[in-house]
């Protein structure tokens, strides 16, 4: 059986290095005899995988020793209530910047214990962009701000992240590690792992460590930064499969130059696909140019059913995950870290025939 060319938005693509020690070592990992997925999270054989896994993770963003890096479970949706128990007090405000369907479920989550001012929201036009800074109407002395900064089904992101006086909070599940970021402009950076960095059913949290210290004494145990943070994320049983991939994928990373190469690869596969999308009438992509997203791309065809069409005859070829959300129809294809040049030559070569057979 050949691989498929993988375009799906998540669980996505993950990079073949990968998979291919990961089955190597499936049975025996290190010579211990087990699989990761057998170890006790307490012995030392699990406790350097989990050291090393944020190891990397702080040397590949540069994440400085004044935050902390956890490993979580419940996926970038527990985070949804996590950042506002732990970061908003009793009787303060917090700021949401709505670009989208991930902008929204935060807020809506957000708003079930407390106060949210939503500083600009994008639904009237579609969400086709994000705000300009000079639109925002921020709360002056907001606990923070919250931004989705790649949403994945409208297919936008920030260009350039907002300078706020508050601290910015930033789910980045849909673009974590692939482009430059710096840091330190953020109180708290959260993703999903499920898309760049590793299997479903891990969350990465960066959380600065004096934001930690707000979290109300209400706030159960479990759901405090400051309980995983103490315990190095290992307060209950972690997914140690999902943070043993991390841990592979991060050095696969890191054996291609980091994320500044990364980003090169990144912006190269967008550039190709955007390309041939721009070249005709036949393809139409709702995005704003500035604000369009190199992980997600999406596109429409002049009917459904030729987008039903395009979805079908690219599967024959061997490309999977290329229909849109089901929530706004039309298409995408997900340019995680992982997914080649390769694919994406494949696919633009197959969207010029299907042009030709159809525009």
């Amino acid at each position: 059986m050949s691989r498929v060319y993988n375009f799906n938005a998540g669980p996505a693509a993950l990079p073949l290095p990968v998979l291919e020690k990961a089955q190597a070592e499936l049975l025996d990992l290190g010579g211990s005899g087990m699989s990761v997925m057998e170890m006790s999270h307490r012995s030392k054989e699990y406790a350097a995988i989990n050291d090393q896994a944020e190891a990397n993770v702080r040397k590949l963003m540069g994440i400085p020793d004044d935050y902390s890096v956890l490993f979580l479970q419940g996926g970038a949706s527990l985070q949804f209530a996590m950042v506002p128990m732990n970061l908003r007090r009793p009787g303060k405000v917090a700021d949401y910047i709505d670009t989208g369907s991930w902008s929204s479920k935060a807020i809506k989550e957000a708003k079930v214990n407390g106060s949210v001012n939503v500083a600009w929201c994008g639904k009237e036009e579609n969400y086709m962009r994000v705000p300009k800074e000079s639109e925002l109407n921020l709360t002056p002395g907001a606990e923070y701000v919250h931004i989705c900064s790649n949403e994945t089904i409208g297919g936008i992101r920030y260009p350039t992240f907002p300078k706020t006086e508050a601290p910015l909070v930033a789910d980045m599940s849909s673009e974590i590690m692939s482009r430059v970021i710096d840091v330190t402009q953020f109180g708290l950076i959260y993703a999903g792992a499920q898309k760049n960095l590793g299997p479903s059913g891990l969350a990465l949290v960066i959380v600065r460590k004096d934001l930690m210290e707000r979290c109300p004494e209400d706030v159960p145990i479990f759901l405090r930064y400051s309980t995983h943070a103490e315990e190095k994320s290992l307060y209950n049983t972690p997914n140690t499969w999902a943070v043993y991939i991390l841990k592979l994928v991060t050095e696969w990373l890191d054996s291609l130059g980091g994320i500044p190469a990364i980003q090169r690869i990144n912006e190269k596969k967008a550039q190709t696909l955007y390309n041939v999308l721009d070249s005709s009438d036949f393809w139409r992509t709702p995005a704003d140019k500035e604000s369009r997203s190199i992980m997600n791309v999406v596109w429409r065809l002049p009917s459904e059913e030729l987008e039903e069409l395009f979805v079908s005859e690219a599967k024959k070829e061997g490309m999977v995950g290329l229909k849109g959300h089901r929530s706004v129809g039309g298409l995408r294809a997900s340019l995680y870290n992982a997914v080649g040049q390769d694919a994406v030559d494949a696919l633009v070569s197959f969207m010029k025939e299907f042009e030709r057979k159809h525009g």
